[in-house]
Parts: C-alpha cells; structure tokens; sequence
C-alpha cells in the first residue's frame, strides 16, 4: 500500500515542472494558447465551439461534412497541391467533429509552425466546397456510415443518446441521416458564416512553439475572421435529459451490447471531478486481463470470476450543461440479468458504503491516467484547445490535484445526488431478452440491498 501513495507526491512534482500555458486573445476575440516545450517537434490546431448540437433536424450532419470538404482544395491549393505540401513537410494534417466541437490540427516540425498555421488558416477559410467534390464526398460519407453501422459500441451510443436526449441536439448522430447526406450543398457555406467566429475559436499549440509567433501568425492569418454576428448570437440548443431506453432485440448476434446511463453535468460543473472519480472506482474490464480477483474493482472482480461479461467499461460524458456516467457491458446473452444487477449493487455502494482507502486508490489512478495521457505534444494540444473551449482556460495540473482529492463522504454524497432514485437512459442491442424491464432496472437504483 505505502508504494501505491507515494505516486501523489511524484505526480505533484510533475505538476510543478510543466511549462506554462500562455493565452492571449486577439481583438477579434480568438484566442490564442500554446505551452512550450522546447521540442523539435510541434502540434498546432483550431479548436472550434461548433459541433452537431448546433445542427437542427434539416442541416444534421452539416459539421462533419464540412471537415471532409476541408482538404478537398482551397482557393489557392488543389487537393493534391494540399497533400503534398504536407507530404513534402512530412508533416500530418487531421480534423473531427464531436457533438460539441470541430477540430482542425496539424503534426510537423517545430521550424514549420508557420506553414502549418497558414494551411490551418487557408482550409477553413477559403475551402472551395466544389460540387464535383462535395459529390464525390457524399460517397465518402455514405460508405462511412455502413462502417460505423458495423461497430455495435458506437451505435448503441447513438442509440443511448437518442433515448437520453431525444427530440433535442444532443440525441441526434454526428454523421447526420443519409438523406441529408445526399442533399447538402448551401447548407454547408451557411454554417461557417454562422459559426466560424473569432470568439468561438481557438488557435492552439503545443511542442516546440513560440508563443509571440504564435499571436503573430494569428493576426496575419485569422485577423480578419469576423467577430460579431450580423443578427443575434447562435445560442446553446437546451438538451433536456429523459430517462428512456430503446431496445433492439437480435437473437442471430452473438453477443449483447448494453449501455445505461444516468443524467451527470457539464464540463465545469463543481461536481464533476467527484463523479471522475466515481467512474475510476467502476474502472473497466475485459477478458485480456485475465484473472480479476486483484484488481481494484469490485465489478471486475465479479464480472470475472461469474464470467459475466466479455467486457464492461465505465464512463463520464461530458457537454456545457450535461453529461452522462454510465457503464458500457458486452454479455453472453445468458449473464445479461446478472451483470445489470451487479452493476446496479457497485453504484448503491458508491451512494452509501465507499471507503476512504477505496477512494485513495481510485485518486491516484485518476491523477496517473492524467498526467499520462498528455504524452507529447499532440495530447498536450488536445487538452489546452478542449479546456480553453470547456472552461475559458487551461487549468493547471496542481489545481487539477486539489480538486481531485475528495474525500469518501463527498463521493457518497455526488453519487446519491445524481445516481440514488434516478431516471436512467438504456440502449441494448443484439440477445437481450434477459435484460430485465425497465422498471425492474430502475427500481435497482433505490433498493439498497
């Protein structure tokens, strides 16, 4: 037990030799944050606060093709003029959009950070958005979709979102219906001139970047982003949160997909660092790790002895003014029943019989996975463009740890809050008949046996 405590006060050391963040905002409102690392190395990236919630039921899918159309060619740049210039600096350029957010980013050499930025600023700027390509790009999409129809943990996410926050942004996918798919065209040029403002944005980078040359090439290359909005502000689309299921029973499937969730909170809400926590103490589990009976989990701990699942993995989504904590199971359709019962008695024992040294462990494991996770700068880049969108600021890693130790009572206290007596949203694919109804499940979430 002494060698697993004495990760906090390395973590703290590691916390006070990080280089400072640096933010500047330019009279535009886009902001400007980079960390210094003195790498040869760098990652540079625009981080905007526009995502598929700020779709509506006709546009759905608008975000995500417009990523797509980002490297099909600019005004100045042909595809291929595009990929091989970043070829040619053996650099990598990417882009995704999440619910909430679309991402532009660049890998190359520290000594190329002002090509990389002139590329950023040239694609989301002056895309042509050709219809031979927006055609060709409707294919691309298409077929996209059939994959991701094929990964059964990403539909019954859709799925659980649907539920969760049906009739609202939330609930619908990122990739948007196929029948929009087929029919975009104006919709894409009004959604940047409605959501790519300076305020909404932030030019991000980590590695080897200066931070003076940074705001410089900001200025040059995105001084001229508009600032304000000719009419009103888009606002956040409210997404209320229904405890629903959607069930889609398939005998022939091998294998259950469950998912259930109840309804968290937002990024900078005071309660979600307990609720980080809370889903660190669940963990996850699959049958690669063989033999549970050590880990820390008391789930996985059953889950492999009774053999009752392939794999389960918990989770904390987070949006502005939402969330959902929740577990993701993969069952033999026999342990079904099982398996929701158990993961139903592990949440009752967060809202009421948690110990302290339970939560010390779950603590340090939450510290570690952090500082670990920002591995280089792309990582690095990743966490200051999420947090300077999330919270308007990055915060530091010592800031980070104090807020991280909470004590036993608290996370009994947040978990009976947001878990004891609730509503949860469920999504189930594949043999579920043993998954029991939806009253029996919920009523799973009062009876502390």
């Amino acid at each position: 037990v002494a060698v697993r405590q004495q990760s906090t006060p390395a973590a703290a050391e590691v916390a006070l030799n990080v280089p400072e963040t640096k933010v500047t905002t330019l009279a535009n409102g886009l902001r400007v944050a980079s960390e210094d690392s003195a790498l040869p190395t760098c990652t540079v990236g625009l981080w905007i606060d526009a995502g598929s919630r700020y779709e509506n039921e006709r546009n759905n899918g608008t975000a995500h093709f417009l990523e797509h159309m980002a490297f099909k060619g600019t005004k100045k740049r042909s595809q291929l003029d595009l990929e091989l210039e970043i070829e040619n600096m053996g650099a990598h350029l990417n882009a995704y959009t999440s619910r909430e957010q679309t991402v532009y980013y660049a890998k190359a050499f520290s000594k190329d950070l002002p090509r990389a930025v002139e590329i950023l600023a040239d694609i989301i700027q002056n895309s042509t958005l050709g219809e031979a390509e927006i055609e060709r790009e409707r294919g691309v999409i298409l077929r996209e979709m059939q994959e991701v129809e094929t990964n059964l943990q990403e539909v019954v996410f859709d799925y659980l979102h649907a539920t969760a926050y049906q009739d609202t942004a939330l609930g619908r996918t990122i990739l948007g219906p196929a029948e929009n798919i087929k029919y975009f065209i104006s919709d894409l040029l009004e959604y940047i001139t409605t959501h790519y403002k300076g305020p909404r944005i932030v030019l991000a980078a980590a590695g080897g970047v200066c931070h003076n040359e940074l705001i410089d090439l900001a200025k040059f290359h995105f001084g001229k982003l508009p600032a304000r909005y000719k009419g009103e502000a888009p606002a956040l689309p409210s997404c209320r949160f229904t405890g629903s299921e959607i069930r889609v029973s398939d005998n022939k499937m091998p294998l259950a997909h469950i998912v259930i969730a109840v309804e968290a909170v937002g990024w900078s809400h005071p309660d979600t660092i307990p609720l980080m926590v809370a889903n660190t103490l669940i963990g996850n589990w699959d049958r690669s790790f063989g033999s549970a009976v050590n880990l820390s989990s008391k789930l996985a701990q059953v889950a492999c002895q009774g053999s009752l699942c392939h794999s389960f993995q918990s989770f904390n989504t987070c949006y502005t003014d939402t969330g959902l904590w929740g577990l993701y199971a993969v069952c033999e359709p026999g342990t079904v029943s099982q398996m929701m019962h158990f993961t139903q008695q592990e949440w009752m024992s967060l809202c009421t019989s948690v110990t302290e040294s339970e939560v010390a462990r779950a603590k340090n494991l939450l510290k570690t996975n952090m500082l670990l996770h920002l591995d280089g700068s792309t990582p690095i880049c990743e966490d200051i463009g999420r947090q300077m969108l999330c919270y308007g600021r990055r915060i530091p890693l010592h800031e980070l740890e104090a807020r991280i130790d909470v004590h036993a009572n608290t996370i009994k206290q947040v978990c009976t809050k947001y878990i004891y007596n609730k509503a949860p949203a469920i999504a189930a694919v594949g043999p579920i008949d043993q998954l029991p109804d939806y009253n029996h499940i919920q009523s799973g979430l009062y009876w502390l046996t």
